[in-house]
């Protein structure tokens, strides 16, 4: 199926049925008077988030959505059918706006979600309901009251514990089939990964964790270049981001242009991207000639302060020797051979069991 992430809907609820003008006519009864019975309410549109949905795709092939009509109302105080609501299934994580104003209307972010989007009309009421002591034979019924008809833009951001950005690649696609159970497109060429995708991981202590597989990043990605602002909407709802680099390509007279050119497109996109919390991870360490570059990156990672605690940021020396790992901002793996990838499963996990907040957010 392919990935949609965003939909233009039309949806129409049900409209109210009429209320019925009766009369009760019976054999040797001389004054039956009325007995119009309401008119059913019209259908509701619903939306509502299940787990099975991972795309837009199925809404986005409807275009129209209605809800159905309140039956009319009928003689002998019968009330008229309601109207079937309908429920339209969604990922969670979808934003709902009017396409006509660009207001926010809802923001789904959860399973199991319900939000009536578009309320039935009520059925009109009948003419029983207008006896009166001075008004005993009323011969007029309410109208039902017509449906909603909104115009929707929809818009699946995705929601993950950890998003990992990057340029196209770094790894992203290796790393996430290492640690998850998803099973991305891998190959040696830019922008492999065309869609966004979600893995969970287990860690060996603490709840498991959804990451999120983000598409490569470039730079004007925040204007549209390459893959643009189509998927950099999915980070924002990351409540970590994982920040990998190829330290393969890091260049040792300026290693931090590449990590600089990501942070600088994450924040042009939204400020609150520029805020999230991320680990670096240096990638490729399996590459002959990596391990200086990684001590280049260290170095200057440091010197800038990119840490929030410059102190705990430095290199153990036996550390650099295993190229592994450097502190709690700063790891060194290899995706394609495992090394490292553990610990940092299990710095992902602690990360996120220690700081509750850290869950995905949903900054529109």
């Amino acid at each position: 199926m392919k990935f949609i992430d965003e939909a233009i809907i039309t949806v129409l609820s049900g409209k109210g049925g009429p209320g019925c003008v009766s009369f009760r006519r019976e054999r040797f009864i001389e004054k039956g008077g009325p007995n119009g019975g309401d008119g059913g309410d019209g259908g509701s549109v619903i939306f509502k988030t299940v787990s099975s949905k991972r795309t837009l795709f199925d809404v986005r092939r409807q275009k129209f959505i209605r809800a159905a009509n309140g039956a009319p109302g009928e003689g002998s105080n019968r009330h008229g059918r309601n109207g079937e609501d309908r429920i339209v299934e969604l990922p969670a994580g979808t934003l709902i706006t009017d396409a006509d104003t660009g207001d926010v209307i809802a923001d789904l972010t959860q399973p199991g979600q319900e939000f009536i989007v578009a309320k039935g009309g009520i059925g009109g009421r009948g003419n029983k309901r207008f006896t009166t002591s001075t008004n005993r034979a009323p011969r007029y019924a309410q109208p039902g009251m017509p449906g909603v008809e909104l115009n929707l833009k929809l818009e699946l951001k995705l929601i993950a514990d950890v998003g990992i950005v990057g340029l196209p690649n770094a790894g992203k696609s290796t790393l996430i089939s290492v640690i998850s159970s998803a099973r991305p497109k891998i190959a040696d060429y830019p922008f492999t990964t065309l869609t966004p995708s979600i893995g969970m991981v287990q860690p060996d202590f603490g709840e498991p964790f959804a990451v999120a597989d983000i598409p490569g990043l470039i730079e004007g990605a925040h204007e549209g270049t390459g893959l643009g602002v189509r998927f950099l909407k999915h980070v924002e709802r990351t409540g970590i981001l994982l920040h990998l680099i190829d330290v393969s390509k890091v260049n040792p007279e300026s290693p931090l242009d590449d990590f600089n050119l990501i942070n600088r497109e994450l924040s042009l996109y939204s400020p609150l991207l520029a805020k999230k919390k991320q680990i670096v991870v240096l990638n490729k360490t399996d590459i002959s000639d990596t391990e200086s570059k990684v001590k280049a990156f260290i170095h200057a990672y440091t010197t800038a302060k990119y840490c929030d605690s410059p102190k705990s940021s430095q290199l153990d020396s036996t550390e650099t020797k295993d190229s592994e790992t450097t502190n709690s901002d700063i790891l060194a793996i290899s995706a394609a051979t495992g090394k490292g990838t553990r610990k940092l499963v299990a710095e992902l996990a602690r990360r996120i069991a220690s700081q509750p907040d850290i869950s995905p957010k949903t900054d529109s």
